[in-house]
């Protein structure tokens, strides 16, 4: 392989080391370069995965695997190992040996670990549960730690701005918010301010909003439902809103009494399973009592088991109720996800906006849905391309 003309011996030495290191040392790889020390184990250790045919492939049993994870960690930053250990599951249908709970304390976790563990649940033994419930916790508070104050202070900013009425009754009235709100009016000839405009405290009897998080349960969500899990609880303690969480395959389960802890929120959800949509808004449609003030987040990639006109009769029903309806095709970093294009098209047709986000981005979808504001427009200033009718 020839260097580039301006190379150093050293810049070129590197650049060959490199290229080896990617191809894996093949008779064709052209680099003609042997490997000592720290770079042959990390080249044994990518080559057990990604070059099946070589004598240090990944052999699947639980002794190799573990010593696998520990060259990985000691060669790889963090975020690669989780790359890779995500593409041994895949690629070596490595997933039956999460059931070990020794290799699992050895797997790097994160949100994608976490869906696999969620959907293997039902066959984990007593002692493999509790190790993976501790997998799980780290991450979850790791997300939370990243996640919720910021979701929490957007959201909490916009139900504050929100709860600020325009005729508030006397005994709702914010005095000093008022008093700023009116101090250009003031007359000083007269040494009287002129109120033009009120400004009341919050709702104190009842919750400015109802946010209902409706969440498909089938495996390809599966990344998608740990977010929603975090970002549920966060809305469960904000007392401005009332807040229930709804998940379903083809039966539809409520975990609003467990949005105290998401760990809980998790360990209550069942991966995998057929789809009904229609039912599971047919029952959150039943515990909606404030149509206007309620948000319905649909997270669904909208591939219905059922007839899909029956789907889109149910959102339309609410959409006609008053109810702001939001289709959310996924909530993670994964990119554009598969979903089931005509059924989108059929939303978007009724000004339901449809559309996959970030977990990042996911606050300033709430406060501008609590705030009444155009989503079409939020989703513009976001770069999000929704789906079109």
């Amino acid at each position: 392989m020839a260097a580039d003309r301006g190379d150093t011996g050293d810049a070129r030495e590197e650049r060959l080391r490199r290229w080896r290191l990617v191809l894996g040392g093949a008779e064709a790889d052209g680099t003609e370069l042997q490997l000592s020390g720290e770079d042959r184990g990390m080249d044994r250790a990518l080559g057990a995965l990604y070059d099946p045919d070589r004598d240090g492939r990944l052999h699947p049993s639980s002794p190799y695997v573990a010593r696998w994870l520990g060259d990985i960690r000691r060669y790889f930053p963090g975020s690669v190992v989780q790359v890779m250990q995500r593409d041994a599951i895949e690629r070596l249908d490595l997933t039956r040996l999460l059931l070990d709970p020794e290799l699992l304390e050895a797997v790097e976790p994160d949100v994608h670990l976490v869906a696999t563990l969620l959907s293997l649940s039902e066959l984990m033994p007593d002692e493999t549960r509790a190790t993976a419930r501790r997998v799980v916790r780290r991450v979850v508070e790791q997300l939370e730690r990243e996640l919720r104050q910021p979701f929490v202070q957007s959201v909490r900013g916009a139900v504050d701005r929100a709860a600020r009425r325009r005729r508030p009754r006397g005994g709702d009235i914010d005095w000093d918010r008022t008093i700023r709100a009116n101090l250009r009016h003031w007359q000083p000839a007269h040494q009287t301010l002129i109120v033009e405009k009120l400004v009341g405290f919050g709702r104190k009897r009842s919750a400015l909003r109802d946010v209902v998080l409706c969440v498909d349960q089938s495996g390809s969500m599966a990344s998608s439902i740990v977010y929603a899990s975090v970002f549920a609880a966060a809305l469960a303690s904000m007392t401005a809103l009332q807040t229930r969480l709804v998940v379903f395959d083809t039966a539809v389960v409520d975990l609003s009494e467990d949005l105290h802890d998401p760990l809980d929120l998790l360990f209550g959800v069942q991966l995998g399973g057929g789809t009904d949509i229609a039912k599971a808004l047919a029952y959150c449609e039943g515990w909606i009592q404030r149509p206007a003030r309620t948000v319905l987040v649909l997270l669904s990639d909208l591939f219905e088991g059922k007839a899909r006109e029956g789907m889109i009769a149910r959102a339309g029903a609410l959409v006609e109720l008053g109810v702001t309806l939001i289709g959310l095709l996924a909530l993670d970093d994964e990119g554009a996800p598969a979903y089931d294009t005509r059924a989108a098209r059929s939303l978007a047709g009724m000004g339901i906006p449809v559309f996959a986000c970030s977990p990042d981005q996911f606050a300033g979808l709430m406060a501008a849905a609590i705030e009444g504001r155009d989503l079409g427009l939020w989703m513009g200033r976001e770069g999000i391309v929704g789906v079109g009718p």
